[in-house]
């Protein structure tokens, strides 16, 4: 097992998914909380940011570890997935297992180093990430489970701050409503959104081996209304995350909305859909971390 095999086997480029939308959890806890109002700006290197990015590398890299654990079988059988290290046998279970608790570490030890709360909480991104692998066997709901695994990323980033000045109450309390909850949704929604696309290329294959996907139960025409459908929603997650929004946070937003729904709609235009999909995509929370990075710390989405 060399580095190389590591990163391919969690698929280290998903990490981009999610790793802005745990910075903007960050940030927007940090303007409220923490941030130097005389400067207007957060410090990058303050060592909650890095125990928090490690704890996001760790979730990340548990999730797809025990995805592609559980999924090993179903991922022999689909021709598409049939090369992947588990079911192609490239690598052992017992590598794919020590990796899993390499990365579960990871997760633990760094919301230990940020608080109480972050790390009597750690269970339940674990728990979601397990249940996600079995639900497609069972429901077309598990693209909207993916979507909650990822929206869980702004929230815990909030909470691993928050919880340092409220304790319990960071989730008790209502201090991440509205801006942190529709954030996380709006998240959810996006994720969910891309999945239902992603999942076209192997509707055929969840057929004939049981997998309840969106695009194999309800066919192309619906999962393209669906999937826009979940775009506009979660652009309307974002512009009521806060009663005054930022103007540029809106039109970045909406650029990227517009940008998804047009990459959807033209789909047969590309020669590689699922290519030109996941990068839209991930620029998506890019685009949207530079807009709330450009936030006055009293004006973030809070």
């Amino acid at each position: 097992m060399n580095i190389k095999q590591v990163l391919s086997f969690i698929k280290i480029e998903h990490t981009l998914f999610s790793l802005p939308f745990v910075l903007i959890g960050y940030i927007l806890a940090h303007n409220e909380f923490v941030a130097n109002q005389q400067s207007g700006m957060f410090d990058w290197i303050a060592p909650d940011l890095a125990w928090i990015l490690i704890a996001a590398v760790g979730a990340r890299g548990l999730a797809m570890g025990l995805n592609r654990i559980i999924d090993r079988e179903v991922d022999a059988e689909n021709p598409r997935t049939a090369g992947r290290h588990l079911a192609s046998g490239s690598m052992s279970m017992k590598t794919a297992w020590t990796l899993c608790g390499v990365f579960l570490c990871m997760l633990l030890v760094s919301a230990g180093m940020l608080n109480e709360v972050a790390l009597m909480m750690a269970w339940l991104p674990v728990v979601v990430f397990v249940v996600y692998p079995y639900l497609k066997r069972y429901t077309w709901l598990c693209h909207f489970w993916l979507g909650l695994c990822l929206g869980l990323a702004p929230a815990g980033a909030w909470i691993a701050i928050a919880a340092d000045s409220l304790g319990w109450s960071a989730i008790t309390g209502t201090g991440w409503y509205p801006g942190v909850f529709f954030i996380a949704l709006g998240v959810a929604l996006w994720i969910a959104a891309f999945d239902l696309n992603y999942a076209r290329m192997d509707a055929e294959s969840d057929k004939e081996n049981g997998i309840h996907s969106f695009p194999s139960q309800f066919g192309d025409e619906v999962t393209t209304r669906t999937s826009i459908q979940l775009t506009l929603a979660w652009f309307a997650c974002f512009a009521i995350a806060n009663p005054m929004p930022e103007p540029f946070f809106l039109v970045a937003a909406g650029a990227m909305a517009i940008t998804n729904i047009v990459v959807i709609l033209r789909r047969l235009q590309w020669n590689d859909f699922q290519t030109t999909l996941f990068r839209t995509s991930m620029l998506t929370g890019w685009v949207l971390l530079v807009a709330v990075m450009l936030m006055e710390p009293t004006q973030a989405v809070v």
